[in-house]
């Protein structure tokens, strides 16, 4: 079972960036899409980008254009480059993964944007 390690949250001023990674614990090749997710207080969680096997690049509306995701598959790490923050983006994100007929799930990283 793979599992995944979030890093890079923290609390960052509007208009600020920051850039999440997932990490791991195998070959990342072997899964045929990874992504992000995310959950604000209150809210559903909600899908914010995935990255395909075949390098096909999804976003949410409300992201596209602010943020990029990529990934390295040597590092086996997923990342998620945030910009130009908004209060808004204020949640927990969630990597997530896809593998044959399961679904892997990170613990998650706090992002929050406040000045």
């Amino acid at each position: 079972q793979v599992q995944f390690v979030e890093s890079g949250g923290g609390l960052v001023q509007p208009g600020g960036s920051l850039r999440l990674s997932c990490a791991a614990s195998e070959s990342i090749s072997s899964l045929y899409a990874m992504g992000w997710y995310r959950q604000a207080p209150g809210k559903q969680r909600e899908f914010v980008a995935q990255l395909t096997s075949d390098t096909m690049k999804y976003y949410a509306d409300s992201v596209k254009g602010r943020f990029t995701i990529s990934s390295d598959n040597a590092k086996n790490t997923v990342y998620l480059q945030m910009n130009s923050l908004k209060p808004e983006d204020t949640a927990v994100y969630y990597c997530n993964g896809h593998g044959g007929s399961d679904t892997y799930w990170g613990q998650g990283t706090q992002v929050t944007v406040s000045s």
